[in-house]
């Protein structure tokens, strides 16, 4: 009797032990599924020699529909809802990325432009500024911040978060038209505000100085800035010296809070050396980890 006693007694720990241990189990995945993955710079890195491989991504040539499709199909690799916003303007076709992830409030969108220029006309050579422009930093390296951004953002957060890549920005002053066609329309076609726009441009730069631009939310500005002080990012420096028409401004003259985060000193913008050998993993790392950290956090009430 006592025999039988003592193997029901170890039968019901031996219940509980697996109940708890099943338990443990789903709670660690529910709260692994929450945090962020760590940013890999060396992967974005690869993101932007592999638009570079395809060639200058200009529109209407045939790497800008293969850069297209492959953020659409990196990004659906990873989960995310993509809606492809497609339209005419002035004859050109664009297409905006946009990919999803949770609902409600609050809404932060992080953006950044794809296409890249088809004229070179700031080269220090008049014979190469008819020549179209290779865009590793301008363009190529913010559109990989973006899906390093997509593949460690946690799967479930409490906030709705958009990844927009934007087409046909920058174009301006060339083709007859203006500046961020492609975020104008995307902005015209929102049904109600995002809380939070952060725009990220030209981020690659071995020489990375990220100064706060003018025409952006002071409040952002001084929230990204202040993690990556925390981060101890040397590159983002706390002070207002550039206005800069880019793929917030749309946003800004729509009343929504927008931040442009952009190295205008690039010394290679709108060249034909916006070459590969130009871009450092470590700045990079610098952008991707404070945009992560910012966007995981967000709303930041602590912060001004």
């Amino acid at each position: 009797m006592r025999i039988v006693i003592v193997k029901k007694i170890l039968f019901t720990i031996i219940c509980i032990t697996i109940i708890g241990l099943a338990i443990y189990m789903i709670v660690y995945m529910i709260d692994k599924s929450s945090q962020a993955g760590e940013f890999n710079a060396l992967r974005a890195y690869g993101d932007i020699a592999y638009q570079v491989d395809l060639g200058p991504r200009t529109m209407g040539s045939t790497a800008h529909a293969q850069v297209a499709d492959w953020i659409t199909n990196e990004l659906e690799a990873q989960h995310w809802k993509v809606d492809v916003q497609e339209t005419i303007i002035s004859g050109v076709e664009i297409k905006n990325i946009i990919a999803k992830r949770g609902e409600g409030a609050p809404w932060v969108i992080i953006g950044s432009h794809y296409d890249s220029r088809y004229i070179a006309d700031e080269d220090p050579f008049p014979a190469n500024r008819t020549l179209p422009v290779m865009g590793a930093n301008d363009g190529a390296s913010t559109v990989a911040i973006l899906l390093e951004l997509g593949r460690v953002l946690p799967k479930n957060m409490n906030k709705q978060v958009w990844l927009v890549f934007f087409d046909n920005e920058d174009n301006g002053n060339a083709s007859g038209s203006g500046w961020s066609i492609g975020s104008r329309y995307f902005v015209s076609q929102l049904q109600q505000k995002p809380d939070s726009v952060v725009i990220l441009d030209m981020l690659g730069d071995r020489d990375l100085n990220i100064y706060m631009e003018g025409n952006s939310n002071r409040s952002l500005n001084n929230q990204i800035w202040e993690v990556a002080n925390e981060l101890g990012y040397y590159q983002f420096i706390p002070k207002y010296k550039y206005y800069i028409i880019d793929d917030h401004t749309p946003f800004v003259e729509a009343g929504i809070k927008a931040a442009d985060v952009i190295d205008i000193g690039y010394p290679y913008w709108h060249t034909t050396n916006d070459t590969l050998d130009k871009i450092s993993p470590d700045s990079l790392q610098a952008v991707g980890d404070t945009i992560l950290k910012w966007l995981v956090e967000f709303p930041i009430s602590s912060r001004p």
